[in-house]
């Protein structure tokens, strides 16, 4: 994924946080661990990271929350979010000790990587869907505007076969659009109206050019659809593993803090 000027500043606050850290942690005589002054520091500091980034899910549910650029509050998330990790590590010294401590570990590691994967399928899709779906339109209306593709279509339909006068062409036209267009047009598929062509009257063969540009229409709704899907899948595992992550990570807070 190209890293772009907005987040150039977030990336190079990141490396200089990390080496600093890092520094710190190796100047401190001993092993810093948890329960070491400094090893609070940056458990403190990892969780209130961590904190930060599952505040954005809360800011697009709160509406009295939105505040700032949605933008920079995604920039946070992520980088933040990253951030964390070596935080946590610095604060176990690298050990996983006992249960709930891998547990933690292990989902803070499937909670990074899904977000990072998060972040690359949000880069190219939408690139992916300007090329392939240059008809693209809001999400939440396709399914009306996919029903309006087939009112239209029903009613071309309509209006050529009462201004086409012999009735067996009539038949056959009516027959083909009910048994191939019409199903098409609730779930479209690659490649119908070509065949068709071979097989409408002649006199109904204009209506089909009408007919393949609802029908491609119909089939870029579709493909915009399943990659509005994709877009969107890596959520069903990021979000309630992050929140499992808070939770258990508060849990861990408390535990280690009473005993």
């Amino acid at each position: 994924m190209r890293i772009d000027r907005t987040h150039r500043p977030w990336l190079t606050g990141t490396v200089a946080a990390v080496i600093v850290s890092a520094f710190v942690y190796m100047l401190v005589p001993g092993e810093p661990r948890g329960g070491t002054a400094l090893g609070l520091t940056f458990g403190i500091l990892g969780y209130a990271m961590m904190l930060f980034a599952g505040l954005l899910g809360a800011r697009k549910k709160v509406p009295v929350w939105r505040i700032g650029r949605a933008s920079t509050w995604m920039r946070g998330h992520l980088w933040l979010g990253l951030l964390s990790l070596p935080m946590i590590l610095l604060h176990g010294g690298f050990a996983f000790r006992g249960p709930l401590t891998g547990v933690l570990m292990a989902l803070l590691f499937i909670v990074i990587l899904s977000g990072v994967a998060g972040a690359a399928i949000q880069h190219y899709v939408p690139s992916v869907l300007t090329s392939q779906v240059p008809l693209e339109t809001i999400y939440e209306e396709i399914p009306h505007i996919r029903q309006q593709l087939r009112d239209e279509a029903d009613e071309l339909v309509d209006a050529a076969v009462q201004v086409e006068e012999e009735h067996e062409d009539k038949v056959r036209f009516r027959e083909l659009y009910s048994t191939r267009v019409r199903p098409y047009l609730d779930a479209p598929a690659v490649g119908i109206v070509e065949p068709l062509r071979a097989l409408a009257p002649v006199a109904f063969r204009g209506v089909l050019d009408d007919l393949e540009s609802i029908c491609e229409e119909q089939r870029q709704l579709t493909r915009q659809r399943r990659l509005y899907h994709f877009l969107h899948a890596w959520l069903l595992v990021h979000v309630p593993l992050s929140i499992a992550l808070l939770v258990l990570g508060g849990v861990h807070a408390v535990m280690a803090l009473r005993y």
